[in-house]
């Protein structure tokens, strides 16, 4: 698949670069979660440039660095002295050489020396205050497990904290991408091929190029693809989180599975898991792990219970709920059974997803200063799929969300409006609208 979208990105990046070979040597800092394109997007900024990529693997020191050395000979064309055994050593040589010439040094899975060897990241702090004022090296570092780098450079009890001159989250692609991609490798597709990608995807790009490259666009192809034998997707979900969650996973894995199958309070997920208490776990996957979000009805304060807790990424809400939740299917290689059940229930799974969609589309529209959704948790149980507030003062847009247009009730859609306007919004000139996937 070609390289899509990220302009902003890659001008940032080049122009930190251009600050780092003219001026002084500059850090920036490069997350997001696995597969969503850091290494392509840094590769992408630095190509044409002298440049030294280094992977950090999950291995001895002295190995890793004994590995390294031929890297750097080969990509600078520079000598390195033989018997080099710390990192400490090979980054003080780097930055030395960066004093006589400049260039790109990319770290990858930076946060893996937490495992290798701590004293790593303060060895760095000292070369890094030491040269940078006096040579030119871009250094960047990337890394995915998103919990340990922000403890890297943003918690201020490490020595890392405060050195990165720039720290650049990458999100999914956005919903215009999504189409481009779609126009470019399925001309014909249809929306709900669109919504299956998205639902399945949720933007991250490494996904998206395994339905582009194996020519998977439609929605029963693309659920062929996912749910067969040797499918990268199976245990995709426990490889991105196994690492962040540590020896306390199985309990993390429970809770998002509760929450992916509508346990979506703190008492139905604690119902869930035979009464235990998870407020400590939910707020280390919220504020810790970036994982969940707590959500409540719009407009409401902050300390109200009418709290729920939803997944915030679609690929890792439709793993939980079909990959981990039917693991006996897959241990037993019933992959027909798997793909019927994800088939059966696919319309009433992605009813709920293009709420989500279209919440998206929204928020990229930069025409609204909060979106969220509303319900009444006492009484009538009202809920309303997307309550909008725009830009201008007082002015509102309330969406009912219908995958098929023929499903709205336009007379208990209204009573529902009332009753919002009445309780919540009196102030509030409000547009009604239903969306389904026509809209799209």
């Amino acid at each position: 698949m070609k390289f899509y979208d990220r302009e902003e990105e890659l001008a940032e990046l080049k122009r930190i670069q251009q600050l780092a070979f003219e001026e002084s040597s500059r850090l920036t800092v490069v997350t997001g979660r696995r597969r969503i394109g850091k290494t392509s997007l840094i590769a992408k900024a630095t190509e044409g440039t002298p440049s030294v990529y280094l992977f950090v693997g999950r291995k001895n020191e002295a190995v890793l660095v004994n590995e390294f050395v031929p890297i750097i000979r080969q990509s600078l064309d520079a000598f390195v002295p033989d018997g080099l055994q710390t990192f400490r050593s090979l980054f003080q040589y780097l930055m030395e050489l960066g004093t006589h010439r400049s260039f790109n040094l990319i770290i990858d899975e930076f946060q893996e020396f937490y495992n290798i060897n701590k004293s790593v990241f303060s060895d760095m702090q000292n070369f890094w205050d030491q040269y940078r004022k006096k040579s030119n090296v871009n250094l960047i570092v990337s890394g995915s497990i998103y919990s340990l780098m922000h403890k890297i450079f943003q918690d201020e009890k490490e020595p890392l904290f405060g050195r990165a001159d720039n720290i650049l989250k990458l999100y999914p692609f956005k919903l215009n991408v999504l189409k481009e991609i779609m126009t470019d490798y399925a001309p014909s597709y249809t929306n709900d091929d669109l919504l299956a990608l998205y639902t399945f995807t949720g933007g991250i790009p490494k996904y998206i190029e395994l339905f582009c490259d194996n020519r998977a666009l439609t929605v029963q192809e693309m659920i062929q693809f996912m749910v067969r034998d040797n499918s990268p997707f199976t245990d995709e979900g426990k490889n991105l989180l196994i690492e962040e969650f540590g020896k306390n996973y199985a309990t993390y894995f429970s809770i998002l599975g509760a929450i992916a199958n509508s346990k979506n309070t703190q008492s139905e997920i604690e119902s869930a898991l035979g009464g235990i208490s998870v407020g400590g776990y939910l707020k280390r996957l919220d504020e810790d792990y970036n994982v969940i979000t707590r959500i409540r009805p719009i407009l409401s304060k902050e300390g109200t219970q009418a709290v729920r807790f939803i997944i915030r990424d679609n690929f890792l809400g439709f793993w939980f709920k079909y990959f981990d939740r039917n693991r006996s299917y897959i241990e037993i290689k019933n992959f027909a059974a798997l793909r019927k059940l994800i088939t059966d229930d696919y319309t009433t799974y992605t009813g709920k997803v293009l709420e989500l969609y279209f919440k998206q589309k929204f928020a990229e529209s930069f025409e609204y200063r909060e979106i969220g959704s509303w319900w009444n948790p006492k009484g009538n149980q009202y809920e309303l799929d997307i309550v909008a507030l725009r830009t201008e003062k007082n002015k509102a847009v309330v969406v009912e969300v219908k995958r098929q247009r023929k499903e709205f009730r336009p007379e208990l859609f209204d009573t529902k409006i009332k009753y919002l306007k009445e309780k919540v919004m009196p102030k509030y000139k409000i547009e009604a609208v239903c969306l389904s996937m026509e809209d799209m």
